[in-house]
Formats: C-alpha cells, sequence, structure tokens
C-alpha cells in the first residue's frame, strides 16, 4: 500500500465514519476501485484507522463526555449494549460479508429510500428534549443492523432516533455519542486479533492513518451538523441510492 492509498482511505473512513453512508461500505468500494488486495494489513489499516475518528468525536465533545451525568452514562451504556452482544455472536458472519460489494450495494440502495421516505414525511415533535433511556434502547437495537456493510451505524442510529420523532441535529448528536463505545469496543477487539500484522514496517502508516482519520473526520462532523440542521438527511440518502445503483451497475 502506498501513502497515496493510505491518504485516499484515511479521508474516506475520516468523511464518512459519522454520516449516515457507511463507512465500511465505501472503505470496501474505494479499495476494491483502487485494485488493492484484500490483504491481511488492508483489513488490518481499514480497522486501526477508526480510531482517529473515535478521538475526534471524544475531543470535539470532551466537555460532555467528561462531566459526570450519569444518566447520559445511563442512556449510552443501554444504547450500545445491543450491538456488543449481537456483534459477538454474528463476529464470524460478519467477516464473510465484507468482501461483497453486491451487499454493499443493496444495502445502499435500501437504506437510501427509507432515508428519503423518513425525511419528508416524519416531523420531529420531540424538539431538544434528552433521549429517554428507552428510546436509546430502541436505537440500540436498531444499531445492529449496522453490522450488515453497507447499512451504516450512524444511519440506523439516526434514523432511529427519527422514528421516534427526535429532532434532527440531536438525533446525528446522539449518533455520534453512540459511536464512542461501540467503535472503540469493535476497534480494540479486531486490532487485538490482528496485531500480530502490526510491525515497525507498517506503523508510520498506521499512525499517518490514524491522524488523518482524526482530522478528516473532525471536519465531517462540523460540517455535517451544519448541513443537517438546515437540509436534513434526504440528500443522504439520495446520494446512498446513486452510488448503490452505480456500484450494481459497473460494480
Amino acid at each position: 500500500m502506498s501513502y497515496l492509498h493510505v491518504l485516499i482511505l484515511s479521508f474516506v473512513e475520516g468523511l464518512t465514519e459519522f454520516l449516515p453512508v457507511s463507512s465500511t461500505g465505501h472503505l470496501i468500494l474505494t479499495s476494491h476501485f483502487l485494485g488493492l488486495t484484500s490483504d491481511d494489513f488492508l483489513k488490518a489499516f481499514q480497522v486501526i484507522i477508526q480510531f482517529g475518528a473515535i478521538m475526534a468525536v471524544v475531543v470535539m465533545y470532551f466537555k460532555k463526555f467528561t462531566t459526570i451525568d450519569l444518566n447520559f452514562y445511563k442512556k449510552i451504556a443501554f444504547g450500545t449494549l445491543p450491538i456488543l452482544i449481537t456483534g459477538f455472536i454474528l463476529k464470524n458472519k460478519i467477516d464473510q460479508w465484507l468482501d461483497s460489494t453486491a451487499i454493499v450495494a443493496w444495502s445502499l440502495v435500501i437504506g437510501g429510500i427509507i432515508f428519503v421516505i423518513a425525511d419528508l414525511i416524519i416531523k420531529p415533535t420531540k424538539g431538544k428534549d434528552d433521549i429517554s433511556i428507552p428510546d436509546s434502547i430502541k436505537i440500540g437495537l436498531l444499531q445492529c443492523i449496522a453490522l450488515i456493510p453497507g447499512v451504516s451505524r450512524s444511519g440506523a442510529t439516526i434514523l432511529g432516533a427519527q422514528v421516534l420523532k427526535y429532532e434532527k441535529t440531536q438525533a446525528a448528536e446522539f449518533s455520534f455519542f453512540l459511536a464512542v463505545p461501540a467503535l472503540t469496543a469493535a476497534t480494540l477487539y479486531k486490532t487485538y486479533k490482528i496485531r500480530h500484522i502490526i510491525d515497525a514496517s507498517n506503523a508510520p502508516q498506521l499512525a499517518l492513518g490514524i491522524l488523518l482519520s482524526f482530522i478528516f473526520a473532525w471536519i465531517a462532523i462540523k460540517g455535517f451538523i451544519a448541513f443537517v440542521s438546515k437540509h436534513g438527511f434526504k440528500w443522504f440518502g439520495f446520494y446512498r441510492i446513486i452510488l448503490g445503483v452505480m456500484v450494481l451497475i459497473y460494480g
């Protein structure tokens, strides 16, 4: 893998991790179109650079995470538990799905259609109310669907909050908060499994990938919140549909 590939993949990871378009799906498709062989190091790189995106959320919302608020911690814990359990049960199956561009494409299209419909017909009624613990569990259950490549973890959680009629920016931010424990657990587990791949020869590429992912994720989060507050989520739905159809035709 060249340093140009490091830049491109880190850009894709940072840009898409917290947008409802599926970062995993985009990394799979990008690697495919770059002609990169799906070897152990590529898979390790795609996993480890997630640390950069995770840290972008932690740093950006540092006060929220470090202020002692047991109710907030409970909501995050209850919202995260379903995907941790489901991910552990389906971990072997998920690895098989990761090489399928067809699964990614169909997930993008179907998810995109749902996003467009939801954004057009569901009107928020709960304003800036705090997301309740029962609702955080419901959103967490929907997050499990995102174990399928192309569905999008942020997309599933945002859609869940939308269906429950929470305000758009609040839905997006709660999705960010749920991402931190879920992605941290998944990334640490996968990194432990592939620890033998990491050595002095590839450490610089991994370190650069983490740094670039952090920078791009920071920019993406800022832009995403500003965009969603004005335009909602439907344009991400249209993008998903177009990309998915193109992959089905040309992939």
